[in-house]
C-alpha cells in the first residue's frame, strides 16, 4: 500500500471540522472553490486575453459526419446535370458523371442556388458565408475527421475546441469551456475532442442527448449542506495531496475537473432545461414538449450553453453510422437534411434575434464532399476530398459571402482554394487568436493547430 501522503486520520478529522464550521458560518461554495483555486496558483480555466481583438467570443461547430455532398446542397453544377451519363477520366480511370437528383433554386441577394434539401437554411443564406473550395488531405472518414478537428490526418492531436480553451479559458467556471453534444460517437471517437498533450482540463466534455445528458449529475447526498461539506473536505485533502506533487499535470487536471463538476451540479440542469423557452422559440426549432434527444433539442441546448458562458460547443450530426455517408443512395441525404435543416436555421435566426450572432461564430463543416462521378446510373456517391463546401455565420464573418469555386463538375477546386489549415487559421483569428502564436511546447518542440501551414481567409471576414 502506498502511504506517501501527509493526510492522516487526525488531520482528516480537523479538515472535516473546519469544513463544517465553514458551512455553518456561511459563504458560497463557489467562492471557496475559487479561493482554493487561487491557492493552487490560479484557476486553470480563468478567462484569458487573446492575441488580438476578438470578433467572436464563442464558437458553435456543427459537424456533419460522413460527408455532405457539396454538389447536392450548396454548389450547384448545371454542366453536371447536362452531362449526366457521360464519362470523364479521373485518376487514370473512366467514371460516369451522375447528376444531382435534387432540385435547386436561387436564394438571397446573390441568388445562390440551394437544393431542395435545405429550404429553411436557404432562407438564411444571406446570414452565411459559403466556402465552395474546401480541400482535405485524406479521403478516409477517420483521418479526414481528425484533420477537420485536430489539423493532422496521421495521429490524434489537440482538437480545435481544446486549443481555443487553452488560449482563452472559459466564461463560466461552473461549466466546462468545451462541450460536445453527441448522440453517438463520430469517426475516431472521443479523439476528436481530446486535449492530447494539452492540459487535460481542456478536453471536451461530452453530453449525450436524452433524459440524462450528464450522468451522475445529481448528488446522492440528502441535503445541500452535506454536499458542500463533502466538496470542501475533498478540496482540502486534494490541495494537501497536491503540495507534494506540484509537477503532476494529471493531478491538477483532475482537481480542476472536480471543481467544474461541483459547479455543473448546480448550473447544468438549469442550462439544459428548455421548458422555460417560449412556445414561439420551441416551434421555431421544431421542438416538441419533453424532447431531450432530437437535433432540435441539441441546437437549442447549444444556444443556451453559449448563452451561459461555454466557450466552444460542438454538435455532432450524427455519428459514425446512419449519417451523411450516402454510398448506396443519395436519398439518404434527404433523411439527414430533414433532421438538421429547420433546427440549424432556427439556431442562426435565434442567435441573430437575441443579438448573439455578432459574437458567436457558427461553423457548419463536414470531413469531405462526395464525388460527381462513379459507376453508370449509380444512386449514391463516393468520398471526395478534393472539393467540398463549408458554411460560416456570425462572429465577424461577411454575411452573404460566396468564396471560392469548384470546376464545372464539382470535381476539383477551380479558384481560391481553402485548405483545412486555412479554415482553422480563420476560426482562430475570428476568436482573437493568432494561429502562428498559439503554441504549446511538448516533447522538445512547439506545436500548433495549423502545424507550419495555414492562412487567414480574409475575403470572408467583414
Amino acid at each position: 500500500m502506498n502511504r506517501d501522503c501527509s493526510t492522516n486520520r487526525r488531520s482528516f478529522l480537523r479538515s472535516a471540522a473546519g469544513g463544517a464550521a465553514a458551512v455553518a458560518t456561511g459563504g458560497s461554495l463557489r467562492d471557496r472553490l475559487l479561493q482554493a483555486a487561487r491557492q493552487e496558483g490560479g484557476h486553470p480555466l480563468a478567462p484569458r486575453r487573446g492575441h488580438a481583438a476578438a470578433r467572436a467570443t464563442n464558437l458553435i461547430i456543427v459537424n456533419l459526419t460522413g460527408g455532405l455532398s457539396h454538389i447536392d446542397s450548396f454548389d450547384y453544377k448545371p454542366r453536371l446535370q447536362a452531362d449526366h451519363g457521360k464519362t470523364i477520366d479521373w485518376r487514370g480511370r473512366p467514371f460516369f458523371l451522375n447528376a444531382s437528383p435534387f432540385r435547386f433554386r436561387p436564394y438571397g441577394e446573390n441568388g445562390l442556388p440551394v437544393s431542395e434539401l435545405f429550404p429553411h437554411l436557404a432562407r438564411r443564406i444571406d446570414d452565411l458565408a459559403v466556402i465552395r473550395s474546401m480541400v482535405n488531405d485524406h479521403i478516409s472518414h477517420g483521418q479526414a475527421t481528425l484533420a477537420m478537428h485536430c489539423g493532422l490526418t496521421t495521429v490524434p492531436m489537440p482538437s480545435i475546441g481544446s486549443w481555443i480553451s487553452y488560449g482563452l479559458g472559459t466564461g463560466e467556471p461552473n461549466l466546462p469551456p468545451f462541450v460536445v453534444l453527441a448522440s453517438a460517437l463520430p469517426y475516431m471517437g472521443n479523439q476528436v475532442w481530446d486535449a492530447s498533450f494539452l492540459p487535460a482540463h481542456h478536453t471536451g466534455t461530452r453530453l449525450v442527448p436524452g433524459q440524462d445528458p450528464v450522468p451522475h449529475l445529481k448528488s446522492p447526498l440528502p441535503s445541500v449542506s452535506l454536499g458542500q461539506l463533502e466538496q470542501l473536505m475533498l478540496s482540502k485533502i486534494n490541495r494537501r495531496h497536491a503540495e507534494d506533487r506540484q509537477r503532476d499535470p494529471r493531478l491538477q487536471a483532475r482537481m480542476s475537473s472536480f471543481r467544474t463538476a461541483a459547479g455543473m451540479m448546480k448550473l447544468a440542469p438549469r442550462v439544459l432545461d428548455v421548458s422555460g423557452e417560449t412556445r414561439s422559440t420551441l416551434e421555431q426549432y421544431g421542438l416538441v414538449s419533453g424532447d431531450r434527444r432530437s437535433v432540435a433539442w441539441q441546437m437549442l441546448a447549444a444556444r443556451r450553453l453559449v448563452e451561459h458562458g461555454v466557450r466552444v460547443v460542438e454538435v455532432v450530426h450524427t455519428g459514425s453510422g446512419a449519417n451523411w455517408d450516402s454510398h448506396g443512395d443519395m436519398q439518404q441525404h434527404r433523411t439527414r437534411a430533414g433532421e438538421l435543416d429547420r433546427p440549424l436555421a432556427a439556431l442562426i435566426g435565434d442567435l441573430k434575434i437575441r443579438g448573439m450572432l455578432d459574437t458567436t461564430l457558427v461553423a457548419i463543416c463536414t470531413e469531405f464532399g462526395r464525388s460527381p462521378a462513379g459507376t453508370e446510373n449509380e444512386k449514391g456517391r463516393n468520398h471526395h476530398n478534393s472539393a467540398f463546401t463549408c458554411l460560416l455565420a456570425g462572429g465577424g464573418v461577411r454575411a452573404g459571402a460566396i468564396h471560392g469555386q469548384s470546376d464545372q463538375y464539382g470535381n476539383l477546386v477551380a479558384s481560391d482554394e481553402v485548405h483545412v489549415h486555412d479554415l482553422h487559421a480563420t476560426i482562430l483569428h475570428l476568436m482573437g487568436l493568432d494561429h502562428q502564436r498559439l503554441t504549446y511546447r511538448f516533447g522538445g518542440r512547439d506545436f500548433r493547430l495549423t502545424d507550419v501551414h495555414g492562412r487567414v481567409v480574409s475575403e470572408i471576414i467583414s
